[in-house]
């Protein structure tokens, strides 16, 4: 039997391949480079991208590929062989450092936002060496960032790297503060929990809307849904555990550390959990367990559902983003520590959170915004759109009692003044969980939960790392120039929590009555993309990504036109198809159900001339009443749809299409799922919820 420490990592050239494949010089410079952040040296490019190509052919690999992030939210990869003529008729396989460090593709088909005119074709990839290459499909990949032309980001990873780097200056400066000369540096780290739906490949060919838009735009509710619980940790069926068993194969053949896996609250929903990684390379892991998972899917016979709620009336799918801050030293900032200092040191940090969460909750609304996780927010165990921050009770009345001044504990009987009094010993786990919050400390590190499970979780971390960056940096600022440094930092926390206490809800993040008291205490609560967006390039989030240098104000704004045409694209694709399905074969089987009614009816009457409210009768017309209001909703989605095309401002585009073409969309629906409960299943034309979510 193989194990899987034989087999883990196999197709990635990692460290421990680095180290047996090149010299001593090379390696060596080569991590300098890395952890400096240097251009590399032409001459040490070359070595390694021998010594990386080598090893890919040894393992079957033809090809080459820069791997990258666009716009688009998906990766994209362009195909090189390695092979050049050689004599004789022959070829060779050759790979140089120039082709492996900057690669020239073309831009012209990718989202830009206007950054550039689409005859401008040329954009360019350049090598992420803090990610290691790997192999997939027999294809050499290699982790590159993308930029145009002119050198502004197209895509997801860029801002990300560059947050990290914001993240790392400013955090610098403060573990200085506190006198940790050994530290040379901090990344913030992240476990990406991914939840999805597998569906039989055979009943999903079935749904057009699942096969163009990955949701169902139909679907009444089935007898069963979630109600009895019994399928969250319950026995996973063995048709799903085999899928389990060949992606983890493959996630650890890439050295994607998987580790926990589980049935999710609905039915046929399931998740995969990884252990925490560098930012960057969670990133990555995150884009290729979600490609892997739809392989490996197809493998069984299955099709994985990763779109935000493919199905009304049960759990939507999110991705749960861990996320903490640890040094090279090993020590995770989020970690309450043992002694005075340590928790002083734990305390400032989590008040930078704390701040930048108020100060940036539409940034980070901003950031998980898109048409999917609009119908999943706020439902069905989802949590609201409304951003705040769960501590927990024992968190909390450290925190209270630093800003009343007041005794904290019962046996504690002082004043919690830091560096000067005693602070408590913290156990690790501060809390017990709230699964309603949408930014809750689970022990060591947050957990952001807004996320969709079909987003890359780049934005979301960019957003992070930039926030608490600003954050840190004008604490370092203030503190440096402290006449009495542990005064400063006891005024500075009590400062920030009396000031941002705002943001910190204990409570039932699913509750109405919250809703109202966020209102109250002057939280944003951005219901819809359209609504969120237009913060993005406010003044104030403008500066913030400007001065880190982690976006450019045109990158910005590109990224807001981007952001806003995919939400119309993609509800623009959903009306469209509604439309088809409606036309083409709801309205269809209804009409024909209700032919073979009336013939049974005027049979019956033949027989029997005193027929009065009969079962035909009556259905009869109930399905002409919802018939014609389904006709009628095919008509008003079809204006919507028509209105729209004179709508030339994205910004305005994307409001008529929340307010009008979704709406539209609803009482189509609406009307349909009533005719589903009617409608003889004979002739209903698509599969049901119960054939979807019960067949496995």
């Amino acid at each position: 039997m193989k194990l899987v420490s034989d087999y883990f990592g196999c197709m990635v050239f990692n460290d421990e391949v680095m180290k047996q494949r090149l010299a001593p010089d090379v390696y060596n410079t080569l991590i300098r480079t890395v952890e400096h952040g240097r251009s590399l040296n032409l001459s040490v490019a070359n070595e390694v991208a021998r010594a990386m190509k080598d090893w890919a052919v040894e393992l079957g690999a033809t090809h080459y590929t820069h791997w990258f992030q666009p716009m688009t939210g998906i990766t994209a990869e362009k195909h090189d062989s390695f092979i050049s003529p050689g004599e004789g008729g022959k070829v060779i396989m050759e790979f140089s450092g120039k082709e492996l460090v900057r690669g020239e593709t073309d831009a012209s088909s990718f989202p830009s936002g206007g950054l550039r005119a689409t005859f401008e074709a040329r954009g360019y990839t350049a090598w992420d060496a803090t990610s290691y290459a790997f192999i997939k499909d027999g294809v050499l990949c290699i982790p590159t960032a993308f930029c145009s032309y002119s050198g502004e980001a197209l895509d997801k990873k860029t801002p990300l790297l560059r947050s990290m780097e914001a993240i790392n200056r400013q955090a610098m400066r403060v573990l200085k503060l506190f006198g940790n000369e050994d530290v040379a540096s901090v990344k913030t780290t992240v476990g990406a929990e991914q939840e999805y739906f597998l569906v039989d490949k055979k009943t999903f060919k079935q749904r057009n809307d699942l096969i163009f838009t990955g949701r169902t735009l139909f679907g009444a509710k089935p007898p069963k849904g979630q109600e009895v619980e019994g399928h969250y940790y319950g026995v996973i069926k063995p048709r799903v555990q085999a899928f389990m068993k060949d992606l983890d194969e493959e996630l650890w053949k890439l050295g994607v550390l998987a580790k926990t896996e589980h049935n999710e609250a609905a039915p046929s929903q399931h998740e995969l959990a990884p252990i925490f990684a560098s930012t960057n390379i969670a990133a990555d892991h995150n884009q290729l367990t979600m490609e892997i998972m739809q392989k490996v899917a197809k493998k069984h016979d299955f099709v994985c559902l990763l779109h935000e709620k493919p199905f009304a009336g049960v759990n939507g799918s999110g991705k749960h983003n861990n996320w903490s801050m640890s040094t090279n030293t090993g020590v995770n900032l989020l970690e309450p520590g043992d002694t005075p200092s340590e928790n002083a040191q734990f305390l400032l940090f989590l008040c930078s959170i704390i701040k930048a969460v108020d100060e940036y909750q539409d940034l980070l609304r901003v950031s998980v915004a898109s048409a999917g996780n609009d119908h999943r927010l706020g439902a069905h165990e989802a949590p609201p759109a409304v951003v705040s921050i769960f501590l927990g009770d024992e968190l909390n009345e450290v925190l209270e009692s630093i800003e009343k001044e007041t005794p904290y504990g019962v046996k504690e009987k002082e004043l919690l003044r830091i560096g000067v009094h005693t602070l408590p010993k913290f156990p690790k786990d501060t809390t017990d969980r709230n699964r309603t919050s949408p930014f809750a400390f689970t022990g060591n590190k947050f957990e952001f939960r807004m996320l969709g499970s079909a987003a890359s979780i780049s934005d979301a971390n960019t957003v992070l790392n930039t926030a608490v960056a600003e954050i840190l940096k004008r604490f370092a600022d203030e503190l440096e120039n402290a006449e009495n440094f542990e005064t400063a930092l006891h005024d500075l926390i009590k400062r920030v929590i009396t000031e941002h206490k705002r943001i910190i809800f204990n409570g039932n993040g699913y509750d109405e009555a919250w809703l109202k008291e966020a209102e109250k205490r002057g939280l944003l609560n951005l219901r819809s993309t359209p609504d969120a967006l237009p913060y993005f390039i406010k003044e104030k989030n403008v500066r913030l990504f400007t001065e880190h240098k982690v976006y450019t104000e045109r990158e910005m704004h590109s990224r807001y036109e981007i952001l806003l045409e995919s939400y119309c694209k993609l509800t623009n694709i959903e009306a469209h198809t509604m439309v088809d399905m409606a036309k083409k074969e709801i309205l269809p089987a209804v009409s024909a159900y209700s032919q073979t009614l009336c013939n049974t009816l005027l049979a019956k009457k033949a027989v029997c001339k005193h027929l009065d409210n009969t079962y035909e009768t009556e259905t009869l017309n109930e399905i002409s009443d919802l018939s014609a209001k389904a006709y009628a909703g095919v008509k008003a989605l079809e204006n919507a749809l028509d209105g729209a095309k004179n709508i030339t401002n994205v910004t305005q585009l994307a409001i008529w299409h929340k307010d009008k073409i979704l709406s539209a969309m609803s009482e189509l629906r609406a009307a349909a799922d009533a005719l589903e409960g009617i409608v003889s299943a004979e002739y209903w034309p698509i599969p049901t919820y119960g054939d979807l979510l019960f067949e496995i």
